[in-house]
């Protein structure tokens, strides 16, 4: 890859669990850049104190504006919206609103203001249930969910804006995100958290009384759900190649799926997190819930061919040991 001109890249949520570690890969490699976060669900302690934080709606095109000209942005990772899948199902509007409508003002202003890149925060729940896995990008894309088809709509609306602007974008999909960042600087802060190995590790650490295990008869090796869990740090890294790969190929837009390329089953995450704390979390097992496929396994083989992406934190261990080092941090930040 050619020798390229690092532009000021504005950070959507970057206060937020992903975002935050985006912004820390993004400053770590020398890129200028600023966050819009309306903190409605991020934190200002995420965000390091030489790196601008606008609080406000990425649908405000007037402070889009402003940060654009004031910031001379020339790229954007776009991160924020609302991820719990049940939640969608309860309240479709807040999502198609928060996730497509808001994403749609954004890419907007985007053209407005002649931003030419874009990184977008997809998800494997575009393909919803898919019939074989691993999953590869040309997977038929059937979301099953309102979270997943607010995502789907937004790629749509970048492949199509960047058919009809001076645009290039590239949507990468995520499959279970984990971890922390490895110097402990930031983590998934949410309370009330619906991630497996962020409620493992609170259970470890005693913060819940144990953790439920929803559905014990799938067809996997011991019956519990398999994911492919990506080390959120790692995640980071790929986002920052990307963007290196729009400014060198500009003509060039591109979809990848951002995972290991294996998966791990409930209980042996579980089994993973009794090794790595030597103690024993106490499981519930309870009823399957809806919409949770047995197997969902990226195939990384296009981003693996496409960027010169290669994960440093890649081991089940050591995704949970950096999860329980920022569970400890987050406990003295809010003196728990």
């Amino acid at each position: 890859m050619s020798t390229i001109e690092k532009c000021p890249v504005l950070v959507t949520g970057g206060a937020g669990y992903i975002g935050s570690h985006a912004v820390l890969a993004l400053r770590d490699a020398g890129w200028k850049v600023a966050v819009i976060d309306n903190l409605s669900t991020g934190f200002r302690f995420a965000v390091p104190d030489d790196v601008d934080l606008y609080e406000g709606d990425i649908e405000d095109g007037e402070l889009l504006a402003r940060i654009f000209a004031e910031q001379g942005i020339g790229a954007i990772m776009h991160f924020a919206g609302s991820i719990i899948v049940p939640e969608s199902v309860e309240n479709p509007l807040k999502y198609y609103h928060n996730n497509t409508v808001k994403s749609r003002a954004l890419i907007e202003a985007a053209v407005t203001g002649g931003v030419k890149h874009f990184i977008f925060s997809s998800t494997a729940a575009t393909y919803g249930m898919p019939e074989v896995s691993p999953v590869t990008e040309d997977t038929p894309k059937r979301p099953i969910n309102p979270y997943g088809w607010s995502k789907l709509m937004t790629e749509q609306m970048l492949g199509d804006t960047a058919f009809a602007h001076d645009l290039n974008f590239c949507a990468l999909r995520y499959f279970n995100v984990a971890g922390a960042d490895p110097q402990a600087r930031t983590g998934q802060s949410t309370a009330g958290a619906t991630h497996l190995i962020k409620v493992a590790c609170e259970a470890a650490l005693g913060k819940r009384d144990g953790v439920s295990v929803f559905g014990t008869d799938y067809d996997t090796h011991d019956g519990t759900g398999v994911r492919d869990y990506i080390h959120v740090s790692d995640l980071a890294a790929a986002h920052v190649l990307a963007l290196e790969a729009l400014i060198d190929q500009p003509e060039r837009s591109l979809t990848m799926n951002c995972g290991y390329g294996r998966g791990f089953s409930v209980l042996e995450v579980l089994d993973a997190v009794d090794r790595v704390t030597n103690a024993t979390i106490t499981r519930r097992m309870e009823p399957r819930r809806a919409g949770d496929p047995d197997s969902l396994i990226s195939d990384p083989s296009r981003i693996r061919a496409t960027l010169p992406w290669q994960p440093q934190h890649a081991d089940l261990d050591t995704i949970i040991t950096h999860a329980l080092q920022w569970e400890r941090r987050l406990g003295e930040i809010r003196g728990e």
